[in-house]
């Protein structure tokens, strides 16, 4: 794996290399620099889970023929649009959230001389995806379903925050709107297209597959991804910081959180009341209440439940498909995030 990781980082390099000697742009030596740090600082940094999943997926749709160069290079330039993807979205929701830190470093706008160029580099990684796709890809026969899929899932993950940016309105705060069925659709358009289905839709175009033969393969991928942020919301309470990486601060935040809308669900009058009066109050005595709240109404119960039932719909969904591979790709996500504590 750690084999994998270096040989991915590398490709980034390469495209890095080509994007900053893009002959359809005449490069000063201070705008070449400044792209070169901007991707250095938004582009690498993660866990690059989306990204290293193309790979891993490809190569489980090869059924065990080892990979060539060729393929892993195509594969891993692949991954990494979706990591240019992940960027431009988090580069640009750090400026609408008015956050402090990503990946324990300052948001890209925070750092001096940024600031709200941090927008129109938002711009120009998006705009990166399309030059890595026209260099590599464009004489596979697979290129406009490419060109496609990132298109259709970008809307989709915008479309998902603008959901949930209306629904959180600063001075507007409304719980009566969060309910399970809302939060539903906002992570399956914000979180689960992108980071789940759309690693190995990219894999399944590369081995020559057609994408409407697989919506089940989708579904159950958006399913996959709407249980991952069950898990990162139960987490962001209940997590211990250390082992995640961050404190959590969904109800300072006002998040529509599944914890909040499962509380909802469960409440009675008075129990309603306290989440009215406290949720969304960043004073730790506010938050106190309604985590004490969330224990009395047993939602780590809730949750672990939520979770057994959702391990084995998911289980006999997979179970179900006729290809072996495809099988062997969903079990290997599947087994990526189950019980996971970070």
């Amino acid at each position: 794996m750690a084999d994998l990781r270096s040989t991915f980082l590398n490709v980034y390099s390469v495209l890095k290399a080509e994007l900053l000697h893009d002959p359809a742009f005449e490069f000063s030596d201070d705008a070449r620099q400044w792209v070169d740090r901007m991707l250095d600082y938004n582009v690498p940094g993660g866990k690059l889970n989306r990204g290293l999943s193309v790979i891993d997926s490809y190569r489980l749709l090869k059924e065990g023929h080892e990979l060539n160069e060729d393929e892993i290079f195509l594969a891993s330039a692949l991954g990494w649009c979706i990591e240019w993807l992940q960027a431009y979205f988090l580069v640009l929701d750090d400026i609408m959230d008015n956050s402090h830190t990503r990946r324990g470093q300052p948001c890209w706008f925070r750092v001096p001389k940024v600031g709200m160029i941090a927008a129109n580099d938002g711009v120009l990684l998006r705009n990166h995806i399309p030059r890595i796709l026209k260099k590599h890809f464009r004489g596979k026969p697979y290129y406009v379903d490419l060109l496609d899929l990132f298109n259709e899932v970008e809307f989709q993950t915008a479309s998902g925050q603008m959901i949930d940016l209306i629904t959180t309105l600063q001075g507007e705060k409304d719980l009566s709107k969060y309910t399970l069925t809302l939060h539903r659709r906002i992570v399956q358009y914000k979180t689960a297209y992108y980071s789940f289905y759309l690693p190995v839709a990219c894999a399944l175009l590369m081995a020559g597959d057609n994408l409407d033969n697989h919506v089940d393969v989708k579904n159950i991928l958006v399913e996959m991804g709407t249980y991952f942020q069950v898990q990162d919301d139960y987490l962001d309470c209940f997590g211990d910081p250390e082992t995640i990486g961050k404190i959590g601060t969904d109800i300072e935040d006002f998040k529509c959180s599944w914890l909040v809308a499962k509380a909802l669900e469960l409440s009675n009058e008075q129990q309603k009341k306290v989440l009215y009066d406290n949720y969304g109050n960043p004073d730790p005595e506010n938050v106190a209440k309604v985590k004490a709240l969330y224990n009395e109404l047993n939602l780590q119960g809730a949750f672990e439940e939520y979770e057994s039932g959702s391990y084995e719909t998911l289980v006999t969904s997979i179970e179900a498909h006729p290809s072996k591979a495809v099988q062997a790709v969903l079990k290997s996500f599947l087994a990526k995030i189950y019980k996971r504590q970070k």
